[in-house]
């Protein structure tokens, strides 16, 4: 079994923040641990697993009650849109943890060519109105726009937001790995600052282990050729 004590100390960081910086459980009792997100963080597929699957060993599940509802194929957009969102936040409460990453699907057309899940590029307010499959419209914005929403509506709630970077691909150049979703990542950071709520690069933290570990040993990480990971990966 492969095992990389920077790539658990990644997802410790996380958790960490998460952690620190919420209200006291002793004062609320057990808390809920929400994550949202796409393929790589929830897979439901037999070899391809998201790392949200695998995180239970790093919470103390007998206070901490983890809601993976993170699934594949989505956008900061389309997670909205579908009233999965809704869902989430009809049941968040105070001292609860939210953990969000976005961004391997938002990019690209906004219209049906890409399944009508990206989302406009950038941070503000601009819109754009498309006719969808069923005839009716709906109004696209920007990446940001989705995930300042994500952070503002939780943080009304009670819960501390922790916004994530999209991990990276499996794409190396010699022997270092692609910084991937330039874009996002500095979105995402943009808009964590602008929500004052916590940004943890994981695209960076991530590459920056996958290069220590080397591609011979990363490859046996992925179940795919570059985006979908193993358990072992996860």
């Amino acid at each position: 079994m492969i095992k990389s004590r920077h790539l658990r100390h990644s997802l410790q960081l996380v958790l960490w923040i998460a952690c620190l910086t919420g209200v006291a459980m002793a004062k609320l009792g057990p808390q809920n641990l929400w994550i949202i997100g796409d393929s790589t963080v929830r897979n439901g597929h037999q070899e391809m697993v998201g790392w949200g699957e695998v995180i239970g060993p790093y919470v103390d599940t007998t206070r901490v009650t983890i809601h993976n509802r993170a699934i594949g194929g989505r956008s900061s957009r389309t997670f909205r849109h579908e009233g999965r969102w809704s869902q989430v936040l009809e049941n968040l409460g105070p001292g609860d943890i939210l953990l969000v990453q976005f961004g391997h699907n938002d990019g690209g057309p906004i219209g049906e060519e890409n399944r009508f899940r990206g989302s406009l590029p950038g941070i503000g307010d601009d819109t754009e109105t498309v006719l969808r499959a069923d005839g009716t419209e709906e109004v696209v914005r920007t990446f940001g726009w989705y995930m300042r929403n994500y952070a503002l509506e939780a943080k009304a709630k009670g819960a501390t937001v922790v916004l994530l970077s999209p991990v990276p691909h499996q794409d190396w150049q010699g022997d270092q790995v692609k910084r991937g979703f330039v874009d996002h990542r500095q979105w995402t950071r943009q808009v964590a600052h602008q929500a004052d709520v916590h940004f943890v690069d994981l695209n960076q933290l991530i590459a920056e282990a996958y290069n220590r570990i080397g591609p011979a040993r990363v490859a046996a990480f992925f179940a795919d050729a570059r985006t979908h990971t193993t358990r072992e990966g996860a």
